[in-house]
């Protein structure tokens, strides 16, 4: 009897030829393949960035590339996609990838620590202007839509990090909330990824500046909508 993981691929738009080859690749020559988001969760990267429209994203874990040109594909016609990634032996492979589709051309990678980025980003002068910023002098102040996929046990120092650089009416995503349902088995109580991820989802539940919903594809999505400050009419 056909499984409802493959029925739902099944009836879900397929991946363009670029993608799969990206998908071949990932999983012939990149250990732990399984970070990949594939082909249901890419479909829903892409659905939500050409719902928002967004003019800037930011994303933290790129792994191969996969995902930032899903969320490309929603760009307007001169956005752009921000994406780093900690492991610099990627790097090469992500370029690659990149250059497989035009979208790729959307999408900027950072090699480095995406805390101490973030950080510089946020640095205030005692006027309260932004600097201007080390690692790439023309990033731009705030961003349309974040998309967090990096180590799980650093979830609550990047949302705290990423919250002010996300537009009023703006949107965070987050990966791998229900961590293959380890959130909420006692079995994992002393594992440090699954404590990050427990603490992450209880700190959003708790923000009252944003509304949030968790959603069980692939394995746990939490879509994170930051409120305007003056309620629209």
């Amino acid at each position: 009897m056909q499984n409802l993981e493959e029925y739902i691929e099944q009836h879900t738009t397929a991946e363009p030829e670029w993608l799969r080859e990206i998908t071949r690749d990932t999983n012939l020559h990149i250990l732990n393949p399984h970070m990949l988001s594939g082909q249901v969760q890419g479909e829903l990267l892409r659905m939500l960035s050409r719902m928002i429209r967004p003019k800037r994203i930011l994303e933290l874990g790129t792994f191969t590339g996969y995902s930032a040109l899903c969320l490309a594909e929603g760009l307007e016609e001169d956005g752009e996609v921000i994406t780093i990634e900690h492991n610099d032996e990627l790097e090469e492979t992500i370029l690659r990838n990149l250059t497989r589709t035009p979208i790729g051309a959307r999408v900027r990678l950072l090699i480095g620590d995406a805390k101490q980025i973030l950080h510089e980003w946020q640095a205030l002068n005692p006027d309260k202007t932004p600097i201007k910023p080390r690692y790439t002098p023309d990033i731009p102040v705030h961003f349309d839509l974040a998309f967090i996929d990096a180590d799980k046990r650093e979830y609550c120092a990047y949302y705290e990090l990423v919250y002010p650089l996300v537009k009023e009416g703006g949107f965070i995503v987050a990966d791998n909330t229900l961590w293959d349902g380890h959130v909420v088995d006692p079995a994992y109580d002393r594992d440090k990824q699954t404590i990050g991820l427990r603490e992450f989802n209880r700190m959003v539940a708790e923000d009252e500046r944003v509304s949030q919903v968790i959603l069980p594809v692939r394995d746990g999505l939490t879509i994170i909508y930051k409120k305007q400050s003056t309620p629209l009419d």
